[in-house]
């Protein structure tokens, strides 16, 4: 309904409601109404959006609010009525509710423009990596992982935490983020880096139990953990993508790849494999969000209330026939059955490694990781799916799938 002033006067002088709204502060003197034997009644209709009172009568006077719209205060009292009212909204004269409206909806198209082009420009750099395999993969991998160690230590480090354990001290934490970055490196020049992570380990243990103070235990699992989830895990993607060399020799995209790109030689299982994880990934979340938003309404999980059972039935949907169609766009993994369960594995991955950054984030009471990427949070708030699920898909790949023939 359109906000409308009525005023029923009697024994009043007319006025011109321009004069009685020419200044939103003043207030009229009671000179201005008629004296008469019998005292002036004043009958005031309000009609309006808000909650807030527009006229206060008061004893001395009536007291115009800041907030009358425009509408009614260009108004003269002879045209008054719904139509004219009607004008002036449209011309972009609105109550405050309607413009905090107007604001947050303007707030909300802006951030969703910042995430679906950082979005399409994150997915389009990973995609390259990916392809490009060798060392452009595994640095633009250490730089992630570098990142995302610092935000795993802050969280660690935040009030939420830290409120019920002490945190380890900052330069531990910096030194094992720069361990976590040289992981993946030494993955790739080495194979294998049990004997690394196992030596990091023991001497990341030795600093935290002879620093001055109380060393507690609290710091060892905290730091271990942050050792194994932020650097070790992201390692397999490394062993998947560039450990994995044997050509996908039933590719027929490999067959037309340029020579000078590697040819046929470059589509190999590591490479296949990985597409097919992460596109898996991608679907996985895309279709869970979706169908959460549609027809969500069990909750999950009380780690994260927004995640729903429909959504994630969605989202196993999605990453099952995703899965399913790129083997057979890539004529690998040979078998149906081989392609389905491996798009089951991606998507128990995902949601695992979601669910277990969104209890660290519980715990430290925050929404976001870090404010890195404009829309999306940090770096880990982007990557979370993909932790667990590289070792799934590499053991995947490289037990089950030659165990069983398939």
């Amino acid at each position: 309904m359109a906000p409308l002033v009525g005023i029923s006067r009697y024994n009043l002088i007319p006025l011109s409601l321009t004069s009685l709204c020419g200044c939103p502060c003043r207030l009229l003197s009671s000179n201005t109404l008629s004296r008469s034997p019998n005292p002036p009644k004043l009958k005031l209709n309000l009609a309006s959006h808000g909650s807030e009172p527009v006229f206060r009568v008061r004893p001395t006077g009536i007291h115009v609010n800041r907030r009358l719209i425009t509408a009614v205060a260009r108004a003269e009292p002879e045209s008054i009525d719904e139509s004219n009212v009607n004008e002036e909204i449209n011309k972009g004269h609105v109550l405050p509710a309607a413009k905090d409206s107007l604001s947050e909806l303007q707030h909300k198209s802006s951030e969703l423009r910042k995430r679906i082009v950082f979005g399409l420009g994150i997915g389009i750099s990973v995609g390259g990596a990916v392809l490009a395999g060798g060392w452009v993969f595994t640095v633009a991998m250490a730089a992630a992982v570098l990142l995302g160690a610092r935000e795993y230590f802050e969280l660690v480090r935040s009030r939420g935490i830290t409120a019920g354990m002490t945190p380890p001290p900052r330069y531990v934490s910096r030194v094992c983020s720069v361990i976590c970055a040289l992981m993946p490196i030494l993955t790739l020049y080495f194979g294998n880096i049990d004997i690394s992570v196992t030596s990091a380990a023991f001497v990341v243990a030795m600093a935290l139990l002879v620093q001055r103070g109380n060393p507690r235990f609290a710091q060892l699992s905290s730091t271990m953990f942050g050792l194994f989830y932020c650097g070790y895990l992201p390692c397999f993607w490394i062993k998947l993508r560039c450990g994995l060399t044997a050509p996908a020799l039933n590719t027929r995209i490999g067959a037309g790849w340029p020579y000078i790109l590697g040819g046929q030689a470059h589509w190999t299982i590591g490479l296949v494999a990985t597409l097919i994880s992460v596109s898996s990934i991608i679907a996985a979340d895309t279709y869970a969000f979706l169908g959460g938003k549609a027809i969500g309404r069990t909750p999950l999980t009380n780690i994260s209330p927004k995640k729903t059972w429909e959504g994630a039935i969605v989202g196993l949907g999605g990453c099952i026939a995703t899965s399913v169609v790129l083997s057979k766009v890539l004529s690998w993994p040979a078998s149906l059955l081989s392609a389905i369960a491996f798009g089951i594995l991606n998507f128990f991955g995902s949601v695992f490694g979601d669910l277990t950054e969104s209890m660290i984030k519980r715990d430290a009471g925050v929404k976001d990781s870090g404010s890195l990427i404009p829309g999306h949070g940090g770096i880990l708030d982007r990557v979370d799916s993909y932790i667990f699920t590289g070792a799934l898909a590499y053991s995947f790949v490289k037990i089950l799938l030659p165990l069983y023939g398939v």
